[in-house]
């Protein structure tokens, strides 16, 4: 693209948007073939790889307003390409993009002295997300299977942990002994149901999609009967009540943080099903509590 702009026309605030925009485009084409060059699928390491060159396109475009070379953002590289190993490269990419998007109100100030700027701007966000959505990360394809485990355990043993504390009272070693029995069981169980569900759809993935119902499940285990764990090693007074409180709240973080990584990943809203999520798990916990209640007072049962 040849502009007549130069240098010189440029306000101070503007050109600094410009410089920033384009540090931006740099620091993004490097990210992304850094994630190209981690990718052992062909397919999503050829769109990465185009995106990458389109980013770097798009630096040279600002940088034709500038006239200045720009040096990447070392620290942003740093940032997104640990969390693309940890997380997932669909998860990294999409939280960056995000990111870059939220502050996109910038472009309203460039356009006052680049006519382009907006048009440049909405043909680099729309061809990118086109792109994004053709990624095919393996771990997204078994969300399913995830949120099968993941909500299953919460909503079962959350309830069954309730129901412990209320029936048990401060025999908090036997309340993390019988949440630990129910989830162990539970996990292979509803890992055995998901193969076979899959396996009956001739789903080729029925392996992998029990092996992530199950993972999944056991994760959510350890993390709520945790609480009674340490507090039962502690010996507080009261310790089960504590426990009761700190075991909703890592509920409640699960929830929160599942739904948040899949609204990025997938691009999808997050609220819904985050209080759809967490009012049916806080929901059975809290109808087990009475359930414990009710036949701790009519049998007249002590522990």
């Amino acid at each position: 693209m040849e502009t007549s702009i130069s240098k010189q026309t440029l306000s101070p605030k503007t050109m600094n948007i410009v410089l920033k925009s384009q540090q931006g485009e740099v620091t993004e084409s490097i990210i992304y073939s850094k994630i190209a060059r981690r990718c052992k699928d062909e397919k999503n390491r050829a769109i990465l790889e185009k995106i990458s060159h389109e980013e770097k396109q798009h630096a040279e475009i600002w940088k034709q307003y500038s006239n200045q070379e720009v040096k990447p953002d070392k620290r942003k590289i740093r940032k997104f390409t640990l969390i693309s190993r940890l997380f997932g490269f669909t998860f990294a990419l999409r939280l960056m993009e995000n990111g870059e998007h939220k502050a996109q109100g910038v472009y309203d100030q460039l356009s006052k002295e680049i006519p382009e700027a907006k048009e440049i701007e909405r043909q680099e966000e729309e061809h990118e997300n086109e792109l994004l959505a053709m990624l095919d990360e393996e771990r997204l394809q078994y969300v399913g299977a995830i949120v099968l485990g993941l909500n299953d355990a919460l909503v079962e043993l959350t309830g069954a942990l309730a129901g412990f504390t209320i029936a048990y009272g401060t025999q908090i070693k036997l309340i993390s002994l019988s949440g630990l029995i129910t989830g162990l069981a539970a996990a292979f169980s509803m890992a055995a149901s998901a193969f076979l569900s899959a396996d009956a759809n001739e789903d080729k993935n029925a392996r992998k999609s029990a092996v992530y119902t199950g993972i999944a499940y056991l994760i959510t285990v350890i993390l709520l009967i945790l609480p009674y764990l340490i507090f039962g090693w502690l010996n507080v007074p009261y310790g089960q009540w504590y426990a009761l409180g700190i075991m909703l709240a890592v509920v409640v973080s699960i929830i929160a943080l599942f739904n948040y990584y899949i609204s990025v990943a997938k691009n999808l809203k997050f609220s819904k099903r985050f209080f759809q999520m967490m009012f049916i798990s806080l929901g059975v916990a809290a109808f087990s509590f009475l359930i414990g209640l009710l036949v701790k007072q009519v049998f007249g049962i002590s522990l």
